[in-house]
């Protein structure tokens, strides 16, 4: 046994964790991190997902600094794109747990839910989500993607020149968004 582990640790690449929290926030369709509980540095994962739904009951915090630990997972470097570097700053140096609701208020959070409907809410936001055109849902996360750190004027030639055109599904959509409203007669 102990000759397979440093076989392991002779060949496994450095720094891979990083290419794999990459690899989950290339993942092509929209991912929703839940967050019940204390949520701190590296079990932090949720700062890759594309929404982050916090319980009312959550905590969140970046405590590295308190352990004397560096950060080498390329999570402390979403979170000030995420949030903005002033209070990345304030989380990173201070260590100081934030509760869900602060997670809202400084956009960390995209949702907080109260813990007894949670689960409902959750469930709610992925039927909305998954209502939509899996196509569209997964080109807007593309755009997502290709245009961060560009200028608007950069992300606007990007999406003029390298648009996907329309969803397969769109005539459907569309076709069927009249025909309800005609329906309904509104």
């Amino acid at each position: 046994m102990r000759e397979v582990l440093e076989h392991v640790r002779a060949h496994a690449k450095p720094h891979f964790h990083s290419e794999v929290i990459q690899k989950l926030a290339d993942l092509p369709q929209p991912v929703i991190s839940a967050v019940q509980g204390h949520c701190s540095t590296g079990r932090w994962n949720s700062r890759w997902a594309d929404l982050i739904v916090a319980s009312e009951s959550a905590r969140f915090s970046d405590v590295y600094a308190r352990w004397g630990l560096t950060p080498v997972w390329g999570l402390s470097l979403r979170l000030p794109h995420r949030i903005g570097r002033a209070k990345a700053s304030e989380m990173m140096f201070t260590c100081r747990s934030y509760t869900a609701l602060e997670a809202f208020d400084m956009h960390l959070a995209n949702f907080c839910f109260p813990d007894d409907v949670f689960e409902a809410e959750l469930s709610r936001l992925s039927s909305d989500i998954l209502a939509n055109s899996w196509y569209a849902n997964q080109v807007n996360k593309r755009s997502l993607i290709g245009i961060d750190g560009l200028s608007l004027r950069d992300a606007h030639g990007l999406e003029m020149f390298k648009n996907e055109g329309l969803a397969p599904d769109a005539a459907k959509r569309v076709e069927k968004f009249f025909a309800e409203r005609k329906e309904g007669g509104s």
